[in-house]
């Protein structure tokens, strides 16, 4: 299938300190070949170039934020004496062979604005829809036998190519047998879910809940919920067990670590 791009009309800028190093009108969206988050390729003309410099070579390895193919140009991004390895690159591809791409990992350049407002992780999907539903279906959470969590008043956030997520009131979460964690996670779509627990000891148990503390308002049901990974542990719904889904989640690299 390749790869897929989309010309967007957003004004998109990204920051170190209070240097823009990308000020671009003509931003390109882009997908890498089945993966579904999408990525911004810039013209040159956009890029602050004389605060790129080619890296020594390619990085150690690759995470969730770098590219998913084959790279052309590597570079760091060098402002006021503060050198940021691998920051952007050029991907061997010809639908954006001559465009350069930034990094959104976190840490890397400190805020990206579409128009004036911030955006974090990575580009918003113009096809991605979040939907957040007040319900009051019977949801029951299992891992390796252990009930977790048993609720009749969960929120269903429903996110385009991805699980429908189950939001469950704390009460009705077993938190005394989950261990706080250190780990965190950032959404475009629902912000900054900074609690993540793990259930010990059980294979697929790390940082398997997580909660939104202060979601975004679009969202803004799911606020201090508790969901778990669908692809991890067993639930039932309505007395009918779900079938663990497959989605960009179900590998451990393309989960939150801390």
């Amino acid at each position: 299938m390749g790869m897929r791009t989309e010309a967007t009309d957003k004004w998109v800028r990204g920051y170190v300190g209070s240097e823009a190093i990308v000020d671009s009108h003509d931003a390109l969206l882009f997908w890498e070949e089945r993966f579904p988050v999408p990525g911004y390729a810039f013209p040159r003309d956009d890029v602050r170039t004389e605060l790129l410099q080619a890296s020594a070579g390619p990085p150690t390895k690759r995470s969730f934020y770098t590219a998913k193919g084959p790279v052309s140009e590597w570079y760091d991004v060098v402002v006021d004496g503060r050198v940021i390895q691998h920051a952007a690159w050029v991907r061997d591809d010809p639908a954006v062979g001559d465009r350069i791409v930034l990094s959104w990992e976190p840490g890397v350049l400190d805020r990206w604005l579409e128009e004036d407002e911030e955006v974090i992780a990575h580009p918003r999907d113009p096809h991605k829809r979040v939907e957040a539903l007040a319900s009051s279906r019977h949801v029951e959470v299992s891992l390796g036998g252990t009930l977790l969590a048993d609720s009749r008043s969960p929120v269903l956030l429903f996110e385009t190519d991805l699980p429908t997520r189950y939001y469950l009131p704390r009460e009705d979460v077993r938190l005394d047998l989950l261990v706080p964690t250190a780990n965190s996670s950032v959404c475009p779509y629902k912000g900054l879910a900074e609690d993540y627990w793990s259930l010990p000891g059980v294979p697929g148990g790390d940082n398997v809940a997580w909660s939104y503390a202060m979601p975004f308002p679009a969202v803004g049901k799911i606020q201090d919920r508790v969901a778990f990974y669908n692809e991890l542990v067993d639930i039932s719904v309505d007395g009918v067990p779900q079938q663990r889904p497959e989605s960009v989640f179900s590998k451990a690299g393309n989960r939150p670590t801390d």
